[in-house]
């Protein structure tokens, strides 16, 4: 495989293995990343995962895209980034992007949830050109992968990373061979998820509460006039079982430990 030179684009930590991938075997140029943010109860100001890999690496890393020159890359590649790139950046190099989802399926910025919230058993990862249009350039390879009925936003990230890691190899290997072809159909967009999102309708089949579990990181709730995050849920019988929860304040524990400590009330399910 002929080194390549790149610049890389991006946030979340499922992009971290991906861009570590490319770093054994490309000259990476520079890292750009989200500036940190602050987290938890005490606003810790965090840098990205990305911005400690590249760090980690001794790799120039930049927190603002206004700091954009090209020092020579080829390409850049662009991973869950979150930040809208500028002809400055489309212009300086050939830049692509890993999508994953159906395209124009779930364009935006929250695909992987969205397909776990919908109840999708599978779903595309695609590698494509960038435009200034979200999500909207040619697709130049696309590859399938399966999402299992208990896969979290976790577990499918972690597969979307490993197929990523082939794409872009198989793309850097010989990319005159990849013709590109325009996405068909009507686009479908996500948009970021709040913590709105996560409470628990119980009106809902037990099916689409475990999706949202599963998508969203967990579902808010009250059980017994206790405000609750349920963490954990599986599908047996058509029926929705608990299996780890947290309960506000506390460590997170198993749903037989928590029924316990209701101490043989009837459990109430609120909103």
């Amino acid at each position: 495989m002929q080194k390549r030179k790149l610049i890389l684009m991006g946030t979340n930590d499922f992009v971290v293995p991906v861009f570590d991938a490319l770093a054994t075997k490309h000259d990476i140029l520079a890292v750009y990343t989200r500036a940190p943010k602050p987290q938890g109860r005490k606003q810790i100001l965090t840098k990205s995962p990305v911005h400690v890999w590249a760090e980690s690496k001794g790799l120039p890393v930049y927190t603002s895209i206004k700091e954009f020159t090209n020092p020579g890359a080829e390409y850049i590649v662009v991973i869950s980034y979150g930040v809208i790139l500028g002809e400055n950046v489309l212009s300086s190099a050939k830049c692509i992007n890993i999508h994953p989802s159906s395209l124009p399926r779930y364009r935006g910025p929250s695909p992987i949830r969205s397909a776990i919230l919908n109840g999708d058993d599978n779903m595309d990862v695609c590698l494509m050109e960038m435009t200034q249009e979200m999500d909207a350039g040619d697709i130049l390879i696309r590859k399938n992968i399966k999402i299992d009925i208990n896969d979290t936003n976790a577990d499918v990230e972690h597969k979307v990373s490993v197929v990523a890691v082939d794409m872009l190899n198989e793309y850097f290997d010989a990319p005159d061979r990849y013709i590109p072809i325009a996405q068909m159909g009507t686009p479908t967009f996500t948009h970021k998820f709040s913590n709105s999102d996560s409470i628990i309708d119980w009106e809902l089949k037990p099916v689409q509460i475990h999706n949202l579990v599963r998508a969203l990181g967990g579902g808010r709730t009250t059980i017994n006039s206790i405000g609750v995050k349920i963490l954990e849920t599986r599908i047996s019988d058509n029926k929705l079982e608990i299996l780890r929860i947290q309960p506000d304040g506390k460590k997170p524990m198993d749903w037989e430990s928590f029924v316990n400590g209701l101490r043989g009330a009837d459990i109430i399910m609120g909103k």
